[in-house]
């Protein structure tokens, strides 16, 4: 089995295991029984590529009850329908114009999408750390104003 097909029938058993029937994900999602259908044999022929792909993935996942994100993260790895790049569309649109693209991608394929090593990413603090931190905006805070002050500023009647 593919690691493409095994995607798929993993989507598939998981809607199945939660009892969704296939018509609650065309309602919540409005694409076509049909073309859910076909995506769950494997057959993504009748399918939109790109951004659309990406979206009908993630309202079947979000329906399912997956991580609509991760979803469309293997989605795209596997499959050219999820295809993030914008090659295509930009050779697409100087075919209508009747121009040469010169555009290029800048994405590296094998590179993870989501969580590149070059992320940025903040150490957890420990218990004491957000114990000092909570204390410290609690004490910062600014003093409440005395009953002296809230009367001059009352409008006199």
């Amino acid at each position: 089995m593919t690691p493409q097909e095994t995607f798929i029938a993993r989507l598939r058993r998981h809607r199945e295991r939660n009892h969704i029937p296939l018509e609650e994900v065309v309602s919540q999602t409005r694409i076509k029984r049909e073309q859910l259908e076909a995506f769950e044999r494997g057959d993504l022929d009748g399918w939109p590529r790109g951004i659309y792909a990406r979206a009908w993935v993630r309202g079947y996942a979000s329906v399912i009850g997956l991580d609509p994100i991760d979803t469309v993260d293997e989605f795209c790895k596997l499959f050219p329908q999820g295809d993030r790049r914008a090659q295509g569309t930009f050779r697409d649109f100087a075919a209508i114009i009747a121009h040469p693209s010169t555009y290029s991608d800048e994405v590296d394929l094998e590179q993870e999408r989501r969580r590149s090593p070059q992320m940025n990413v903040m150490p957890k603090r420990t218990w004491r750390q957000q114990m000092t931190r909570m204390f410290r905006g609690l004490f910062s805070a600014r003093p409440a104003r005395s009953p002296r002050a809230v009367r001059t500023m009352q409008h006199p009647n």
